[in-house]
């Protein structure tokens, strides 16, 4: 696998046909050829899988046909219900005094896999024990030393700005508990099935699993798991660069994933990548990164949306940057965490693309407060560079230029003593504690008379706060080397 190939389509391209995988459509399960290699990948890597689903998806069906076509000793706990006596067994003072647990046919120890189902409507007190469960194969601190896969389920949970159907005690999972799950699978449903998958799926629901179908399946996560560890000895290092650069970007779009994520993100790349390998040989890299990371997203788990277009987009630049070498000044751009910064280093690389330049010149404007976003404007036309911005960016920075270039008139009649009249009062008695000889004296007095006149100014105490973003932000400006 090439990171850094020119030949290879990016996602969303359609300049190949896709073979599309049928290892599940074997054991019974339709309609799942476009999350397959995710559902793959995960046995090959062996790391935790959640599955999102409204009922009736076959979230259950799912993991039961793999395991038993895998032959595995499983355990199907509903968390709703579960206690951890049902989990661990019964305790029992051991003959050196140590505790140890009298075994039941549903308790864990000796489980190959594990699907707890359900698992949103969990008590938060059996959630904190699951927790090293599905993290570290671990129960009271002891290995569970068979254990291979941790499988989970859950109900979409509702939230107040969408309109997910209400499933009554499904709550969002625990962030930290979905960031124990290395992939995330929304389930697809009965309206994204073709009708031949629809008959399938009624003629076919229960139906013994055919001994090739299950050879199939054993083959495939064999034969993947040796291109997985191919890959992760051969290509981690670039891999890891594109991991760090998708999560620096998705940050900064406002989609935060832990340093955990980032880890996983790699694992999961090359988990996928080999499922895709293993029925096309020639899968494109790029197009596994990009499924790899939509199904690595945690948010889903916990009711916050993810922007799909923001997501490819982050994709598809840091796929970009992953090929550009670490000295070069647009690599080291993006990875720049601070909009501020990043957006003055950007005005400094003359052959950034308009739309790019732009791009990270909206986004610092839109994260800097009153005051901070003004100076930045400031600066950004003093030094030329709003030339090379896009008209709608540049119109805005002309905005907000001219509210500190230009005299402001200020003209309305308040009532004494009130918010208003006192927030004027703080302009006032602001702009008199500034010499009137200094360079930055004119500048403030247009800024604060403008954001009094937009009503950025509400109450007296804003009016401090923009003077410390207009020094500060103008201040790390002049330092910047």
């Amino acid at each position: 696998m090439r990171v850094a190939s020119k030949k290879r389509p990016v996602a969303g391209d359609s300049t190949r046909p896709r073979k599309e995988p049928n290892l599940l459509a074997g054991l019974g399960v339709v309609g799942m050829g476009l999350v397959e290699p995710v559902i793959v990948g995960a046995l090959i890597s062996g790391d935790p899988l959640l599955l999102i689903g409204p009922h009736g998806t076959g979230k259950s069906y799912l993991l039961e046909r793999i395991a038993t076509a895998l032959g595995l000793e499983w355990r199907h706990y509903n968390a709703s219900l579960l206690n951890f006596d049902d989990l661990v067994g019964y305790p029992m003072p051991g003959a050196n005094g140590q505790l140890t647990y009298v075994q039941t046919p549903s308790s864990i120890w000796g489980a190959e896999a594990v699907f707890i189902d359900e698992i949103s409507r969990c008590r938060v007190d059996i959630q904190n024990k699951l927790f090293p469960v599905i993290h570290e194969r671990r129960v009271q601190g002891l290995p569970l030393e068979r254990l291979r896969y941790r499988w989970s389920a859950m109900n979409p949970p509702g939230s107040d700005d969408d309109d997910t159907p209400a499933y009554l005690g499904s709550e969002p999972l625990d962030p930290a508990l979905a960031d124990r799950f290395a992939f995330i699978v929304d389930m697809p449903g009965w309206d994204s099935l073709t009708e031949d998958e629809r008959e399938a799926l009624v003629l076919g629901s229960g139906a013994p699993i055919d001994g090739g179908a299950a050879a199939r399946v054993e083959a495939a996560i064999a034969a993947g798991r040796a291109h997985f560890e191919q890959t992760l000895s051969e290509q981690s290092g670039p891999l890891a660069v594109y991991a760090r650069l998708a999560v620096d970007l998705l940050r900064a779009a406002g989609i935060i994933l832990s340093g955990r994520r980032a880890a996983l993100l790699l694992r999961n790349i090359a988990a996928v990548h080999a499922a895709r390998l293993v029925h096309d040989p020639d899968a494109s890299a790029s197009d596994s990164a990009y499924l790899a990371l939509t199904h690595s997203l945690p948010e889903p788990a916990s009711a916050i949306k993810v922007d799909r277009v923001k997501v490819l987009a982050c994709h598809r630049e840091a796929w970009r940057l992953a090929a550009v070498p670490p000295s070069d000044p647009v690599r080291q751009l993006l990875s720049e965490p601070d909009p501020l910064r990043r957006a003055l280093r950007a005005a400094r690389i003359p052959r950034l693309r308009p739309g790019e330049f732009s791009t990270i010149v909206a986004h610092a404007l839109a994260a800097l407060p009153p005051g901070g976003r003004h100076a930045l404007a400031a600066t950004l036309f003093e030094s030329g560079a709003a030339g090379n911005l896009v008209a709608a960016v540049a119109e805005q920075c002309a905005r907000l230029y001219a509210a500190v270039c230009t005299p402001q008139s200020v003209v309305e009649a308040v009532a004494g003593r009130s918010v208003r009249h006192l927030t004027w009062q703080a302009v006032q008695s602001t702009l008199a504690g500034r010499a009137a000889e200094e360079v930055e004296t004119p500048y403030l007095t247009n800024l604060l008379a403008s954001l009094f006149n937009s009503r950025d100014l509400a109450i007296p105490e804003d009016v401090g706060r923009a003077v410390r973003q207009w020094d500060d932000t103008r201040a790390r400006i002049r330092a910047l080397p």
